[in-house]
């Protein structure tokens, strides 16, 4: 039997009985509840809840699973001509999900930001014959085996043309953002780069829950690694991060922010 961690989402085996824990959550950079850690099995998700759909652009798609579950981070499906691809992962993986995913052509692969969005990241390979690849650096972090995912190393990688993964690091030591060429440039960021309520800027966490910082020479590699990367729109992991104009400037003018306050400067 599966369990998912009613926290963050993340699918365990638990054909044994023996869940009981969340690795995920009981590290510093997620949190188990004040009321406990507790569990639910995908057929009782699938009951209580159902994905949203909305489109950004006219490739450009989120999923979302309504009322809000776990972390509550959206997903996305980019159409490209050579395959579409889906970007980040929620747990919820319903029958109507399916069947519009696979009258849209399909999923050719998969690629996660970061662990807490790795949730039931090998069923949703499976069910589409799709790879799911993540960085070598979290490899620790993943909790069920499948041979449907590959893990990729350096800081840039083609998944297929137009469309390349960065590892910036950060949030973790594979955080990555997916980089799409096409119309301008677009940054799907999942909370590596985290949009801020105005939209207009990013700022950067170790732990977002726990409000913990990342010191400013992580921060100065994040600039490095983006300098020069085309983008003039970014969207963030959750509902309404959507920055549709000027994202490749707010995002460096924010680091030069970030790095500021740590320094006690003022710009």
């Amino acid at each position: 039997m599966m369990m998912l961690c009613k926290a963050c989402g993340t699918s365990y085996d638990d054909s044994e009985g023996k869940t009981d824990h969340c690795k995920i959550c009981e590290e510093e950079r997620q949190y188990v509840p004040a009321s406990g850690q507790a569990w639910i099995t995908p057929e009782a998700l699938i009951a209580s809840h159902s994905n949203k759909w909305q489109q950004h652009e006219e490739n450009l798609l989120s999923i979302k699973t309504v009322p809000s579950f776990a972390i509550n981070q959206r997903a996305f499906l980019l159409r490209t001509p050579h395959g579409n691809v889906l970007w980040d992962c929620i747990a919820n993986l319903d029958p109507a999900t399916e069947l519009l995913i696979k009258a849209l052509g399909g999923i050719r692969a998969i690629a996660i930001s970061h662990p807490h969005y790795y949730t039931t990241m090998q069923d949703w390979a499976e069910t589409f014959n799709a790879p799911v690849w993540v960085h070598s650096s979290d490899r620790e972090w993943i909790m069920r085996d499948s041979t449907a995912i590959r893990l990729w190393e350096g800081d840039s990688m083609e998944l297929i043309p137009s469309v390349r993964l960065l590892r910036l690091g950060g949030h973790f030591a594979g955080g990555t953002v997916l980089h799409w060429a096409e119309s301008g440039g677009v940054i799907l960021a999942g909370d590596i780069l985290q949009v801020t309520p105005g939209r207009d800027a990013v700022s950067f966490m170790w732990s977002y829950p726990n409000m913990l910082p990342l010191p400013a020479a992580t921060i100065d590699n994040i600039m490095q690694r983006l300098n020069g990367v085309n983008f003039e729109r970014l969207y963030g992991a959750f509902e309404g991060q959507n920055m549709t104009e000027n994202a490749y400037d707010r995002v460096m003018r924010s680091g030069q922010k970030y790095i500021a306050c740590l320094k006690q400067e003022r710009l």
